[in-house]
């Protein structure tokens, strides 16, 4: 039976740990010999591990989406009675897209920081940190008045949500292997899609509520997201495991941690210890150094996943934030009631997407690009139709299935391009490549979303004007887009000319000094077999 996984040897034969040029030398029945533990078993430790932290990631990800977004939604409740975001605060479209672009600037600043501090401390109070302060900050939305409020409130979201993401992404490979990591961050992306969907379709009860108790609709809406995300974060104590340590090692809590609460271990027993020998490499922790930091800043391959996720998280961005906006510009009839219910829709097809696609591209990990480079084709082709469709009637319908087009292609492209980049990242670097590369992708690319916020759509007065409005705003979203698969197929022609960086960085030494059995199978695909019920690899 083919197995892989855990390291077994005869009594007076050197083990796996500390031989990486070793086993190199091995041939594949020896290594095969080695690996005696049933791949169905190591399955079900990683399925036992996905019941623990992605409910949690999936439900924390879709409140401070929720509230990161909402104000997107508060530009068209209740406007018919004047109750609308820029109504009630007296803002100029200008002003509205000043306040969404201000969040990106902080969130492109403090990615980094955020991360490296993970890295150093815990992950999960560290996560528990910024969900917390993003539900406080939501409870604050409520009570906006003016501009100046709007704008600080919008920079602090900005501050205490940075690091969430890339975070997250740092976070699945303490306890997953890079190739694995797609489809779990495939289906915990879903929150956001869902709560795209759901924010909308929910926003119109809320508008139902305006009035009530002297808040207006919008204020109903921050006020009970910004209440339940206070009160996830706090339970992220409990909830998420820590980092995981070697079976029989014991976790030491010093200075302000002793008074924070543990959390149960992720696996215990036998699981633990199969978890071990398949991923030695994350309980091997090594403390990273300023000069390894500056290795991967310094790493070329850092710089087209940069460009990859400029592209698609600044149209997905831009999609969220005036999805509503853009269909009005079709419809101008339509109520705010009926815009909700039409912007769900786009996020529905996006979830779709993600699920079907993310699972393929971790089974030919290899051709993420291909993957990630059709998706975005799909995103043009959507754009252009949404542009071009219904050339004599503005208010087609052709034109909002373009919007759809475009959810759909959005769905896979961000957790390919953070997958990609953990896969890259990892072995060349280590744990500080995994922390530091997936902030400055997610920080850096996030300068997407403040041109999308800031100068397209409603902070572009002059195309909101004339028988097509947006038309500008949508050709610009499709320049970044093919700038996207510009840098994807740059990507692969520079790692097949250069290679994929199979030694660490600054040291000179083989990938990594734990050669576990998914390092092993991680240079192989795994094909279409257990995806459907197959035999097993």
């Amino acid at each position: 039976m083919a197995s892989e996984g855990i390291e077994t040897r005869p009594e007076g034969q050197p083990g796996l740990r500390g031989v990486g040029k070793q086993a190199q030398s091995l041939t594949d029945v020896e290594l095969a010999q080695q690996d005696m533990v049933d791949i169905d078993r190591i399955e079900k430790v990683y399925s036992k591990l996905d019941r623990r932290i992605l409910p949690a990631f999936w439900v924390l990800y879709f409140l401070c989406s929720a509230i990161r977004s909402n104000v997107g939604l508060a530009q068209t409740m209740n406007t018919n009675k004047g109750h609308d975001l820029a109504s009630e605060l007296n803002l100029t479209p200008k002003q509205v897209s000043t306040g969404l672009a201000l969040f990106y600037v902080c969130y492109v600043i403090f990615d980094l920081p955020s991360n490296l501090v993970m890295s150093k401390l815990s992950p999960h109070i560290w996560m528990s940190r910024i969900v917390t302060g993003v539900g406080i900050i939501g409870l604050g939305l409520t009570g906006m008045k003016a501009a100046w409020s709007f704008y600080l409130l919008r920079l602090l979201l900005g501050i205490v949500i940075a690091g969430m993401w890339p975070g997250m992404s740092y976070y699945l490979t303490l306890f997953y292997p890079p190739s694995r990591t797609g489809k779990r961050i495939g289906r915990y992306f879903t929150a956001a899609q869902v709560s795209a969907a759901v924010v909308g379709l929910v926003s119109a009860g809320f508008q139902e509520m305006d009035g009530i108790g002297g808040l207006v609709g919008f204020q109903w809406m921050f006020l009970l997201y910004g209440l339940v995300g206070t009160l996830v974060g706090i339970s992220l104590l409990w909830w998420l495991p820590d980092r995981p340590l070697p079976p029989g090692e014991k976790r030491e809590k010093k200075g302000l941690m002793k008074w924070l609460p543990a959390s149960k271990p992720a696996l215990t027993g036998e699981d633990a210890q199969i978890h071990y020998e398949d991923l030695k490499r994350v309980y091997h922790r090594r403390i990273w150094t300023m000069k390894e930091l500056l290795a991967v800043v310094m790493d070329w391959r850092l710089w087209p996943l940069v460009v990859m996720y400029f592209g698609v998280v600044g149209v997905g961005i831009g999609t969220q934030s005036y999805g509503t906006v853009i269909i009005r510009g079709i419809n101008p009839k339509l109520t705010g009631i009926q815009l909700s219910l039409l912007f769900a829709p786009i996020w529905i097809m996006d979830l779709i997407a993600i699920l079907i696609v993310t699972p393929l591209s971790d089974r030919f990990h290899h051709h993420r690009a291909l993957f990630f480079s059709a998706a975005v084709l799909i995103q043009i082709t959507g754009l252009l139709v949404t542009t071009f469709s219904g050339a004599n009637n503005p208010a087609s319908w052709s034109r909002y299935g373009g919007l759809l087009l475009v959810g759909f292609g959005l769905g896979p492209t961000v957790p390919i391009c953070m997958t990609w980049t953990n896969e890259i990242f990892q072995p060349r670097h280590g744990e500080v490549g995994v922390a530091a590369a997936s902030a400055l992708v997610s920080g850096l690319g996030n300068l997407g979303s403040i041109l999308t916020t800031y100068a397209l759509y409603t902070g572009w007065p002059a195309d909101a004007k004339g028988k097509h409005k947006y038309r500008k705003s949508n050709l610009v979203m499709i320049g970044i887009l093919c700038g996207s698969i510009l840098a994807a197929v740059s990507m692969v022609v520079l790692l097949r000319v250069f290679g994929d960086g199979d030694k660490r960085a600054g040291n000179g030494e083989e990938e990594d000094e734990y050669v576990d059995g998914a390092a092993r199978r991680e240079v192989k695909q795994r094909g279409l077999g257990r995806l459907f019920g197959g035999s097993r690899r």
